[in-house]
C-alpha cells in the first residue's frame, strides 16, 4: 500500500511533465498519421501551397486550442466589454501584455511541437520548397546540376522527373537536410526564448525561491478550495429553489408533503436559460431561479401520509 502511494503521488508531482510526454507522443502519432493517410504532394505548381497548408495549419489549431483550453484565457477576457478596465488597469497597462504574454507560451507548447516534428521528418517541407519558384532560391539549389531542375524540381518528390537518379536522390536529400536543420533551429530557438524567459521572470521577482515555491503552493490550494467551496453553495443554493418547486430535495426522508406545481409555474421554467442581469449586485442564473426569487410559496401541496392510507388496500384474507 506505500508503495502504491508512493508512486501515486510521484505522478501527481510529475503530472506536468507527463502531461508534456504525452502531449509530444500524439503530435508525433498525428503527423505520422497526416503524412501517410492524408498528405499527397500533388507534384505540380501548386506543391508550395500544399506543402505550407499541412505545415502551418495545423499548427494554427493547435494554438487556438490552446488558447481555448487555458482557463487563464477566459479569466483575462471574461467580462472585458462591460469592464475594460479589468485588462487594462489604472496604473498598471503592462499587466495584460505579461498575462497574455504567459497564455500565448502556453498555448505555443503543442503548435512548435507539431512544426518541429514535421520539420524532422521532413515530408511537408520537401513539397512545398520543391514547388518555390524563386530565381535566387532556384539558384542555390539547383547550382552545377542540369537545366531540368529548374523545370521539374516539382516533380522531384515524387519521382516523376526525367533527370538522372543520383541527381534526383541528390536535391531529395537536399530539400530533406534544409527541413531538419530548420526543425533544429526552431527547437534550440524556443528552448534558449524559454530559458531566457524564465530566467528573467525569476530575476525579476520580488520574492526569495521558497517564497515562491510557498505562493505557487498557496495558490493552487486556493483555487482546489474555491472550486470545492463554490460547489457546495451552488448545490445549496439550487436546492433552496428545487424545494421551493417541488416541496423536497432530492433524500428527503419523512416527507409530509410535496408541492404540486401548476402549469403556469411549468412554463415559467420552460424554455432557454439565459443569464439575465437584475441589478447591479444580482443575476438570474436559470429561469428556475428567476422563478423562485419572483413567484410566491403558495401552491397546491399533496399530503404524502393521506394519500397512502386512502390508496392502500387491506391485507388479501387467507
Amino acid at each position: 500500500m506505500d508503495g502504491i502511494q508512493t508512486v501515486l503521488k510521484f505522478l501527481i508531482n510529475q503530472k506536468t511533465a507527463i502531461g508534456y510526454s504525452f502531449m509530444a507522443l500524439l503530435t508525433v502519432g498525428s503527423e505520422r498519421l497526416f503524412s501517410v493517410v492524408a498528405f499527397k504532394c500533388p507534384c505540380s505548381s501548386e506543391n508550395f501551397m500544399y506543402g505550407l497548408v499541412f505545415l502551418f495549419a495545423p499548427a494554427l489549431v493547435l494554438l487556438v486550442i490552446g488558447y481555448f483550453l487555458n482557463s487563464r484565457t477566459w479569466k483575462l477576457f471574461t467580462g472585458c466589454f462591460l469592464n475594460p478596465r479589468k485588462i487594462f488597469p489604472k496604473g498598471n497597462s503592462c499587466r495584460f501584455f505579461y498575462v497574455f504574454g504567459q497564455i500565448t507560451l502556453h498555448a505555443l507548447i503543442a503548435p512548435v511541437m507539431w512544426l518541429s516534428v514535421a520539420l524532422l521528418n521532413g515530408t511537408f517541407y520537401e513539397c512545398a520548397m520543391s514547388g518555390l519558384q524563386n530565381p535566387g532560391y532556384l539558384n542555390v539549389l539547383c547550382k552545377n546540376k542540369s537545366v531540368k531542375c529548374w523545370e521539374e524540381l516539382y516533380k522531384v518528390v515524387c519521382d516523376k522527373t526525367t533527370m538522372s537518379f543520383a541527381e534526383s536522390e541528390e536535391l531529395k536529400l537536399t530539400l530533406q537536410a534544409q527541413s531538419q536543420v530548420a526543425g533544429w533551429f526552431l527547437i534550440a530557438g524556443v528552448a534558449i526564448t524559454v530559458f531566457l524567459s524564465y530566467c528573467l521572470a525569476r530575476c525579476l521577482s520580488p520574492l526569495s525561491f521558497l517564497h515562491l515555491k510557498y505562493w505557487a503552493s498557496y495558490v493552487r490550494n486556493e483555487q482546489k478550495l474555491f472550486e470545492e467551496a463554490a460547489d457546495l453553495h451552488s448545490r445549496l443554493y439550487a436546492t433552496q429553489h428545487i424545494k421551493k418547486f417541488f416541496g423536497l430535495v432530492p433524500g428527503s426522508k419523512d416527507l409530509r408533503e410535496i408541492r404540486i406545481p401548476s402549469c403556469k409555474d411549468w412554463r415559467s421554467i420552460s424554455g432557454v436559460a439565459v443569464l439575465r442581469i437584475v441589478d447591479e449586485e444580482h443575476y438570474d442564473y436559470s429561469l428556475l431561479h428567476d422563478w423562485a426569487v419572483n413567484s410566491s410559496t403558495n401552491g397546491k401541496y399533496f399530503k404524502i401520509e393521506e394519500s397512502s392510507s386512502k390508496n392502500s388496500e387491506p391485507p388479501p384474507s387467507t
